[in-house]
Order: C-alpha cells, then structure tokens, then sequence
C-alpha cells in the first residue's frame, strides 16, 4: 500500500510549550549534517541503501519516488520537496513509482553526524520521518527549494553552502517532527511535559550551573521524589546522569574550539578541577578530550 501520510501524524500542538527547551538544545548540539550526493534517476530504477554507520536523508528536488524500509508498514510516495530522513542510518530502498517511469528524479542526499555521546536528539528520532512539503511552513519550502537551486548551480563554495542549508533544513524537520505528532517517548515527550520541560530547558541553557536534585525538583516545583519518579519515567535515565551526559556532549562542541584550554572547558561546565573533567569525559564518551581535538583538526584540514 501506497502513502503518503506519516502512520502516526497527528493535528500539530502548540509549539510555544517546547520550542524554547528545543531550540537550547539545537543550538548546544554537536551535530554535523553533510550533503554527500546529488543524484539523477530517469526510468525505472531503485537503489538499496546499506545500514549507516550515520544518519542519513533524502531531499527530492524533482520528480518522485517510493521508499521503503523494513521498519515502515507501508511504502511511502515522496514528491518534490519532501524530506525523508533516518537519523540512525537503518536500510532503506528508494524507486521510480509505478507509471512514472519517464518522469525524472532528483534527490540530494547527506549524512547527520552526531556526538560521541548518547545525544538526546539522536535517541529521540524515531527509525524514519518525513516532513511533507505540501504540509510544511513557508520557510521550509524556501529552504528546499533555494537547496535545490544551490544544488544546480556553478556559484563559489557551493558544498559549503550546501551543508549549512541541510543542517537549517534538519532543524526546521526537528521541530516540525516535534510539533506535528503526538506518539513521542523519551526527549519529546518529557519537552511536552511542562514542569520537566523547564528543568531541560534551564539544563540545555546552563549545563555549567551547580545541579542538584533539589535544585532541579525546586524549578519544577515538585517535590524530589515526585521530580525523580517522573523525570526517569519520560527520560528513562535519572536526572543526574541526564545532567551528566548533556555536558560531555556540550564538551565535545567545545573541546573542538582551539580557542578554549581542556581547563577552561572544565570549569565552565561546572568541575572542580581538570583531572575530574577528564575522567568523566572518557568514561561516559569512551575516548578522551584529546581526540576530539585531534577529529577536529583533521576535519577542518580535509
């Protein structure tokens, strides 16, 4: 069966309860989203992508086509301007539609590195969404569209232009995924959560400020307890270890700034010394600050 819905879209919610939460987490993220392909498809035609290693996502730029995955109940149809995207990279298969063989296809296609770290974002996203051309605001449709003329264009740092309008791109899809449907779990729904949403906020905003429990359960106005039951239940991790794990993440960000001393870091994000900075880093990201310094410098040499 043939669609063209999302199976779990619902009516949009107001986005004035989570966007500011949101938007200070987007804004801390360490995530690097890359245009890696510009395909051309005419005919009849179907590519099978492997499993990713990243996440990955497909922008039609004309034409349409029908994606499949193991994971969806049904085959969606994309046409241009949809955005499909599976920010945990599991296998997909994108084909001509049935009778549009002669009509040509163009997608520009990227990749979505996250942090060492587990990233809330990351964990957040289901195996796959899609925002609807035909459905999304203006701004998005603007946005599509001037990627899809960069994209055909000859202009001056054309990949540098292209991957800073996909890493817009994804964050208007962020927040049109967390606005346009209800079945959330972990991150969204906790950001739909008025109390627990204005502790992540406050943490996103301030990871280097001096949190407790109480302090935390104080801002939400509940008691520790209530705070602690239903911050694990929404975010299926402890408050503190939450608070823990959004540091080494906001770490990473900066660690890759040259400008800022391993010490500096340490400080700003709230330890007592750069030892105990360290330690915590490796244990909860698995390597040290040094590499991250080191990804870094190659990067920006590649």
């Amino acid at each position: 069966m043939y669609t063209e819905h999302h199976a779990v879209q619902a009516k949009p919610r107001h986005p004035g309860l989570i966007a500011p939460a949101l938007e200070a987490l987007l804004n801390q993220s360490m995530l690097r989203v890359e245009v890696v392909a510009e395909e051309q498809y005419c005919g009849a035609w179907f590519v099978d992508e492997p499993r990713y290693e990243c996440g990955v996502f497909h922008l039609v730029g004309a034409g349409d086509c029908l994606i499949e995955c193991d994971a969806l109940s049904e085959t969606w149809v994309l046409q241009a301007g949809d955005l499909v995207v599976f920010p945990h990279g599991d296998p997909h298969r994108l084909s001509a539609c049935n009778g549009h063989d002669d009509i040509p296809t163009s997608m520009i296609c990227g990749e979505l590195h996250f942090s060492h770290t587990r990233h809330p974002l990351s964990h957040a996203l289901p195996i796959c969404f899609v925002v609807r051309a035909a459905q999304a605001d203006a701004v998005f449709q603007d946005l599509s569209a001037m990627m899809v003329e960069v994209a055909n264009s000859h202009l001056p740092g054309r990949q540098v232009l292209l991957n800073k309008l996909a890493d817009t791109l994804f964050t208007l899809a962020v927040c049109d995924y967390a606005h346009r449907n209800s079945d959330h779990q972990g991150l969204f729904a906790a950001l739909a959560d008025g109390r627990i949403c204005k502790v992540l906020r406050a943490v996103h905003e301030t990871p280097g400020c001096a949190w407790t429990m109480q302090s935390m359960a104080s801002l939400a106005c509940m008691s520790r307890s209530a705070f602690a039951e239903r911050f694990a239940q929404l975010m299926k991790m402890p408050p503190m270890q939450y608070v823990t794990q959004w540091r080494v993440s906001v770490a990473e960000r900066m660690l890759r700034d040259q400008r800022l001393s391993v010490a500096m870091i340490a400080e700003q994000l709230g330890y007592s010394s750069e030892a105990a900075f360290r330690r915590l880093f490796k244990r909860i990201s698995g390597i040290g600050p040094g590499r991250i310094r080191h990804e870094s410098i190659e990067h920006t040499l590649n």
